[in-house]
């Protein structure tokens, strides 16, 4: 029995023992792949884990020299969707949440405002300090399409293509952009795909998709996010732990888990219950 077998048998029995909600099951230890459903093999929202997919399309329109992550996004935007909170803020401080912008999710975030990124950049700064919301990183979305078009469009080939994840259809706001955030439906093997990407630093069957400092960016320089065990440090879209580990963690159970040469995708159903599997997937890839 291969290690990615036996950690994901563990999975599988914590997960039924507990009554944790899982959909699918994806274990890759290196070069070992095992998996398990609960349920049918079908597309579904992976929510805050496509806050990854962001990152790396705006890593790769900087490899591409289409904007740097670093300069004002007033740089790049129509002096009407500016207000005077956006002073200095750059792509990199609205992708790890630290514009100081106060925009609180809300279910109806996408429908409240006419244009969700002209309201945030309105909104007054607190300064660099970390504010988690889905407005950040649809403003940072919006940031990118002055300069690449439709985000979606541009990564098909560049991303979803060569990982082999066809017709993407990532949902769309009022406005017609991406919700970008979430709202993007994978299965969990096309979710893994992402994460085997993101454990090989970008590059993909020999092929360089997007630079590896953008990865690493995804789990280094971590801000200072709060004090909750599992939510006190955040990068690039990924939260620092469990443990050793770090993860991108969508609503609902939707779990990318890098411990080593591992990754554990889950897509589930509960919400509550995904920090105690996510505990439990690095004590089983530890063990």
């Amino acid at each position: 029995m291969t290690r990615a077998q036996s950690v994901a048998d563990r999975i599988v029995l914590e997960a039924d023992a507990s009554g944790f909600r899982a959909h699918g099951l994806h274990v890759l230890i290196g070069d070992d792949v095992a998996e398990h459903r609960w349920t049918a093999d079908v597309r579904e929202d992976i929510h805050s884990a496509a806050k990854g997919v962001c990152v790396i399309a705006a890593g790769i329109a900087a490899d591409e020299g289409l904007i740097s992550l670093d300069a004002p996004v007033a740089t790049y935007l129509p002096a009407a969707d500016l207000g005077e909170g956006v002073d200095g803020v750059t792509l990199r401080h609205l992708l790890t949440m630290t514009s100081g912008i106060d925009l609180p999710w809300s279910e109806t975030m996408m429908t409240d405002w006419p244009d969700l990124a002209a309201e945030f950049l309105r909104r007054p700064s607190r300064g660099r300090v970390f504010q988690y919301s889905n407005a950040s990183t649809y403003t940072a979305m919006r940031v990118l399409a002055e300069r690449v078009g439709d985000v979606a469009d541009y990564l098909g080939p560049r991303l979803f293509a060569p990982l082999g994840i066809d017709d993407v259809d990532w949902e769309r706001s009022p406005n017609g952009r991406i919700v970008a955030g979430g709202g993007l439906p994978l299965r969990t093997d096309e979710l893994a795909r992402i994460g085997r990407l993101i454990r090989e630093r970008g590059r993909w069957e020999g092929r360089q998709l997007v630079s590896p400092e953008w990865i690493d960016a995804m789990h280094s320089d971590w801000v200072v996010a709060g004090e909750n065990p599992g939510y006190d440090g955040y990068a690039l879209a990924g939260w620092r732990g469990p443990g050793d580990a770090w993860r991108l963690h969508g609503a609902y159970g939707q779990l990318l888990i890098f411990a080593g040469d591992a990754v554990v995708t889950i897509t589930a159903d509960d919400h509550f219950g995904a920090d105690r599997m996510a505990a439990f997937v690095v004590e089983a890839v530890h063990g």
